[in-house]
């Protein structure tokens, strides 16, 4: 959970404390580790960590919800160092920074191409950080970087235009980019960002300076106007180098030198008393013993170790490889290094395997000594990281095999005890000229002291463990055989409409967790035919995980439309991940290209201009239109657009209504072909007008991110209890209600009430439900109290603590006010 803001500054101002007493001395421990490994669906980073402090290779999206799982500590990362300025290495920054300032991270460094740091003034509307400091360093290659722990030189790799030709359109035509993003459909004059020639022609009529000052337009001196001109030069020139040259930066690391460990052992066998004298035999100098004798240094302290060295590399396509394999700076740490420390122990590769496969590369790489470990984080690899998500839904897959089904990711290994005792002896993948090491989450290399490749902690699954577990649960199997009686599963199945279908991808709010990522539905209205309801960071990671590395380019390839309900974070920084992995399937497919419906605030339009003006060109996915054309009040989209949407996405009608949460949020209503009705209210407090849109609605999707005895704290962040959700679905007589976006605190289960209803269910990741099987969902709450028996007595107890201590607040509040009323 997040901290409280009142104690940040102590945790803040203890940390920094501890950091000093510890900056001067080199650390004794220094671990290489696999966070992300790159496969299909997750991020690729690599975790450095010692005993004093953290670094991250690399940001991709999950990176945050990995390290939250596998208790990662981001509490002690200070500095972020960013290869190549690409979705799959950033996009887990706005995340990974919102929850560093929760835990009370004082501040950050991150490190990496030019231009890194306007990424986040882009997105100051949805990643606010007021109490952590971000710094970025100007990762100059005449320039080191250097702390206690790590002395990093910057290597640059160019672009070499001549090369061969790119395999992705976003790399292409760097130098013709404009900010005009997909076809606008049905924009007012006035809300629209960019404008066009007569000819229909794009221009460049935006300057940066409206892209990251529109926030700040109440600043109208000439002192602010001049400033912003200046930055806008500075950061067009600036992005000039990172994205049309197309800068990515490799970063050489060497350990800082560290004396050898005093032996004790040693000082006892010379005479050495106790006291002072060890201190200054351990700092490097001679004592002089009271009987004369001279005991030195280094006869009782171990040889120092002058720090290994490893490299990052990150080769993005084939036109950096003259770049990479004619830089000298390499040349200094391979087979001809003037001294044998000065060779590098591991190279850790981001470079994309058809890159890797490259014949230059594979040369650049022999050039390497025999002993030096190549460690791969790319598509290679296949863990995707987490075992809590196979674990849970093991569990689930009991109750309900059809709306609960076992996941199609495969990639994570099944723990056996032949396959561990083959994996610990494993140390290299097969190729005799190189030492080429595939990754697991949770590889190590031990590079202080030099213990080399580990494997035992990379994660294993194991299903007949989870699902005993939960037998063994007093009462289970009883609630168990209730559900079976009461929903007859594989007779009642037979029965069952196909269409429509909402898949439940993300049902967490704000942070994601290991069991609940950030807000994300899939509603399937037919063959081929699927919508995305929000989409919060790790959403493609879920759609792989969901369906597999083979199926999910053809769900992403059926995705028509994606709704986005308001800008903050946890609901849509996904959304570049999903677009760009939408064309790589259409392409792989040999579909033809074909841009999704981006029904969302208008607001969302600037931040994905930004980024594809300054990083990668996404402008070709979507077609935006704003949800206020679509308001039940009155739509203001063309009939000729509507009409084609509505067509497209197998609807009678689609409405929108402003909802009670942040400005421009908005909850939806689709009305199917087959005549149902399905809402989604977004993240809101009880509002009227979603009542209104969503009479007679044949399900209702609804936030309920609070417990009843937090309305206080709902109503603070303008949210729903559960109560009031299900209100809200009496209210507009919606026949069934899911509840979903549930806070931390309910990680496996909210509590529940006396007013779920036997129309009411409970969204979780992973869930997969048709209409017909609503009336299935309340029969489950029994066996899933039972099964998170342990976290629900959790939530009982801190629910009863919270009741006392409001009581005592309300007496001692009553007594004062006896005592005021007698003076």
């Amino acid at each position: 959970m997040p901290k409280h803001p009142k104690h940040l500054g102590e945790i803040q101002n203890q940390r920094n404390k501890n950091k000093q007493k510890l900056s001067k001395f080199a650390p004794g421990k220094v671990t290489l580790q696999v966070l992300g490994t790159g496969t299909k669906g997750a991020p690729r980073s690599l975790y450095v960590f010692s005993d004093q402090s953290r670094y991250l290779f690399n940001c991709g999206e999950g990176t945050q919800r990995l390290a939250h799982e596998l208790k990662l500590k981001l509490a002690k990362l200070e500095h972020i160092f960013i290869t190549h300025p690409s979705w799959q290495n950033i996009g887990g920054l706005p995340g990974i920074t919102l929850t560093m300032q929760d835990v009370g991270v004082p501040s950050v460094n991150i490190h990496g191409p030019t231009g890194l740091q306007e990424l986040f003034h882009a997105a100051k509307k949805f990643v606010i950080l007021k109490n952590m400091d971000i710094s970025f360093a100007e990762s100059n290659p005449k320039e080191l970087f250097e702390d206690n722990v790590l002395k990093v030189q910057y290597v640059a790799l160019k672009r070499h235009l001549e090369a061969l030709p790119n395999e992705f359109p976003e790399d292409e035509h760097m130098d013709d980019i404009d900010i005009s993003h997909g076809n606008q459909l049905g924009m007012n004059e006035d809300e629209k960002v960019d404008e066009t020639t007569a000819t229909g022609k794009h221009k460049r009529s935006k300057s940066i300076s409206s892209y990251l000052s529109e926030d700040n337009s109440s600043t109208s001196s000439d002192t602010s106007s001049n400033s912003s001109t200046t930055r806008s030069n500075d950061f067009n020139n600036s992005f000039c180098v990172t994205k049309d040259k197309g800068i990515s930066m490799c970063y050489v690391c060497r350990l800082q030198p560290r004396p050898g460990a005093l032996c004790l052992e040693k000082c006892v066998a010379l005479g050495v008393p106790p006291g002072p004298l060890l201190g200054k035999l351990k700092s490097g100098e001679d004592v002089t013993l009271q009987d004369g004798r001279v005991v030195e240094s280094k006869q009782v302290c171990e040889p120092d170790d002058p720090g290994p060295i490893f490299i990052v590399v990150d080769c993005p396509t084939e036109e950096y490889i003259s770049s990479l394999i004619d830089n000298d700076v390499f040349k200094k740490y391979q087979k001809f290094a003037e001294n044998d420390e000065d060779a590098a122990s591991v190279v850790v590769h981001f470079t994309p395997k058809r890159v890797m496969d490259d014949p230059r590369y594979q040369s650049w790489m022999k050039s390497f000594l025999t002993s030096t470990q190549h460690l791969i984080l790319n598509e290679t690899n296949t863990c995707m990281g987490s075992i809590a998500v196979h674990r849970i839904q093991h569990k689930l897959n009991m109750i309900h095999p059809k709306i609960f089904p076992l996941l199609g990711d495969n990639g994570t290994k099944v723990a056996d005890e032949e396959i561990l005792k083959h994996d610990k002896s494993h140390k290299s993948d097969g190729n005799k000229e190189l030492n080429v090491l595939s990754a697991d989450t949770l590889t190590a290399i031990h590079l202080r002291p030099r213990k080399g490749l580990d494997r035992s902690e990379e994660i294993r699954l194991k299903p007949k463990e989870y699902i005993n577990e939960t037998l063994c649960i007093e009462g289970f199997s009883t609630a168990l055989h209730d559900v079976e009686s009461n929903v007859q599963i594989s007779k009642y199945d037979e029965m069952v409409k196909e269409y429509p279908k909402v898949l439940f991808l993300g049902t967490g709010s704000c942070i994601p967790n290991k069991t609940r990522n950030t807000s994300g539905i899939i509603l399937e209205t037919g063959k081929e035919q699927r919508i995305l309801l929000d989409c919060g960071e790790g959403t493609y990671g879920q759609i792989v995980r969901f369906f597999g590395k083979s199926k999910c380019d053809e769900v992403l390839s059926s995705l028509k439309a994606v709704y986005i309900s308001h800008i903050h974070a946890d609901h849509h920084i996904g959304l570049i991940g999903v677009l760009q992995n939408r064309r790589r399937a259409l392409k792989h497919l040999n579909m033809e290209h074909e841009p999704v419906i981006l029904l969302a605030p208008i607001q969302l339009y600037s931040w994905l201009s930004f980024y594809d003006h300054f990083f990668e060109r996404i402008k070709d996915e979507y077609e935006f239109v704003s949800n206020s054309d679509l308001l039940y009040t009155g739509h203001r989209l063309n009939n000729i657009t509507y009409d084609r949407i509505i067509q497209k996405l197998n609807m009678q009608e689609i409405s929108t209504c402003f909802v009670k949460h942040c400005p421009n949020a908005f909850g939806i209503a689709f009305s199917l072909e087959d005549g149902s009705k399905i809402t989604y209210s977004g993240d809101t407090m009880p509002c009227n007008d979603l009542t209104i849109l969503g009479r007679n609605s044949d399900l209702l999707i609804h936030e309920a991110t609070m417990e009843d005895d937090l309305e206080h704290e709902a109503l603070i962040k303008m949210h729903s209890t559960t109560t009031q959700a299900i209100e809200i679905g009496k209210k507009m007589e919606a026949k069934y209600i899911l509840l979903t976006h549930f806070s931390q605190r309910y990680a496996k289960l909210p509590r529940f009430n006396e007013n779920f209803a036997d129309n009411v269910g409970i969204a979780f990741d992973n869930m997969q439900v048709r209409m017909d099987d609503l009336p299935s969902l309340p029969h489950f709450n029994s066996a899933l109290r039972l099964m998170f028996a342990e976290h629900y007595d959790e939530m009982e107890q801190k629910a009863m603590k919270r009741q006392l201590r409001n009581e005592k607040e309300n007496e001692s509040n009553l007594e004062k006010h006896k005592i005021l009323k007698t003076q």
